[in-house]
């Protein structure tokens, strides 16, 4: 089903030194399953072959235990994907596993590079033959074609070629890497469990395996792991943190510890501002559930009005499903939400949600609260307008898609049908978030300072299947 809500990207785990590596890793795939649900896949290694089993759908539904127990190993590397380049087919799923003239490589991303398309031809008049169409497979074949047959200097020199997003691990026969961008863009967290080490989006991922959260992977920082420990090396000259702020605002779980900050803090912090920032004489705070139930909760707690559940969301809704041939008006939402009458009916309702992105599921939304006896509605959204496309691996319509983008504030509020309506600041945001200056705002004030694709039209058709995504 589609909705209007920014995507999440992907979710990457990867573990060395334990035999139960890929057990450990469908685990940790299991906790990150909301950063991707179209495939899930897992290579694994005992330290001489790699062996690989990917699906399509959630983790759940692609791994049974026969499957599991083919991947042998103390190591391993997993992946759950929503695509943003490449379409959605078992080909472009992840990890992508390879043998080139030095061994076996795979690899899993999360982020999305902006130069792909250039590295891409380059690589393919040197003879290479791509079997994807992900920007992922580009690092292979960077390390494949380099002039040094040592893994560290290869994999070195490839990623001073890289632009845009990444937060990657990658596996050989006998080691394990994690790295990230020189901005950070994209998280990526350490782990320890039973001697063994664990890499992951989150730090959700080690909470479900009882595993130890040791500390991030710092922006533009290369984390080998084999069986001499650990050892950590920063090639890059600092390019200044550029954290994406939609991980605190939807991505990531309020339980995951990112960049040093509990998401429920600041997801709370941040209903806490909005309310600040935009006082509202009203009778009930509600959510639209589930990303923003805590900065809703905020919002009661700072204005003093009563938080209560108004919507009920299905979690039973796949990415596609049957619509009858009679048309139900406001189908889409009403399979997801449904409200209670009993807390609507005859009451001022402070509706929060995380984003508007289209602004057609807020206006489904606020006509179905109205349907259900609101006197008032007033939207409250807890993040700053919309207005750009983000190229950095998030599923973003494009800029002209989004509402925020040629409307201004009052002609939303008319065009959804709410009372009033308030959008975030971007100060209030960073308040919310801890720090002032080192995040990425590019989606909100077009600031593409880690590149831009040079012709997103033809990226997004070529990469993408013609699905208009970035």
């Amino acid at each position: 089903m589609s909705d209007d809500h920014f995507h999440d990207e992907c979710g990457i785990f990867g573990v060395y030194g334990h035999p139960e590596a890929a057990n450990l890793t469908y685990l940790g795939l299991y906790a990150l399953q909301h950063r991707g649900q179209e495939t899930a896949g897992i290579v694994s290694s005992d330290g001489r072959r790699h062996f690989n089993y990917r699906g399509m759908g959630r983790v759940a539904d692609v791994f049974k235990r026969e499957s599991l127990a083919g991947l042998k190993g103390h190591a391993a590397v997993g992946h759950v994907r929503y695509s943003t380049t490449g379409s959605s087919v078992i080909a472009n799923s992840q990890p992508i596993a390879v043998n080139y003239r030095n061994g076996c490589l795979a690899v899993a991303h999360n982020g999305n590079l902006t130069n792909a398309l250039e590295l891409r031809a380059t690589l393919e008049s040197r003879g290479a033959i791509f079997q994807t169409f992900m920007d992922t497979e580009i690092l292979l074949h960077l390390i494949a074609q380099s002039s040094s047959n040592d893994l560290r200097e290869a994999l070195i020199m490839s990623l001073f070629r890289l632009q845009g997003a990444y937060s990657m691990i990658l596996m050989s026969e006998g080691a394990l890497m994690a790295f990230r961008d020189p901005f950070g863009l994209r998280p990526l967290s350490l782990g320890k469990l039973d001697g063994g080490w664990l890499v992951a989006s989150e730090s959700c991922a080690f909470d479900i395996l009882d595993g130890q959260f040791v500390r991030d992977v710092e922006p533009g920082e290369i984390v080998f792991i084999d069986d001499n420990g650990l050892r950590s090396e920063k090639p890059f000259a600092p390019a200044g943190r550029r954290f994406c702020l939609f991980e605190f605002i939807y991505f990531s779980r309020p339980d995951s510890f990112v960049e040093g900050e509990q998401v429920y803090e600041v997801r709370k912090q941040l209903g806490r501002e909005l309310a600040r920032e935009c006082p509202t004489e009203a009778d009930v705070v509600i959510a639209v559930p589930d990303s923003s139930n805590v900065a809703a909760l905020g919002y009661s707690q700072e204005s003093g009005i009563p938080y209560e559940i108004g919507l009920i969301r299905s979690h039973y809704v796949g990415r596609t499903f049957i619509e009858p041939d009679h048309r139900i008006r406001h189908f889409g939402a009403k399979i997801k939400y449904n409200p209670v009458r009993s807390v609507l009916e005859g009451k001022r309702v402070v509706v929060v949600d995380d984003s508007i992105v289209r602004g057609t599921t807020s206006g489904k939304i606020v006509r179905m609260v109205r349907r259900a006896g609101a006197k008032e509605v007033h939207f409250r959204a807890g993040s700053s307008p919309i207005k750009h496309s983000c190229f950095y691996g998030i599923d973003t319509p494009t800029t002209e898609e989004l509402i925020a983008s040629s409307k201004e504030v009052e002609e939303i509020a008319k065009a959804i049908e709410a009372d009033t309506l308030y959008y975030l600041s971007i100060d209030g945001m960073l308040r919310a978030a801890g720090r002032r200056s080192d995040y990425c705002l590019a989606c909100f004030n077009g600031d593409y300072f880690a590149g831009r694709p040079a012709n997103f039209t033809k990226q997004i058709l070529e990469t993408n299947g013609g699905k208009n995504r970035p």
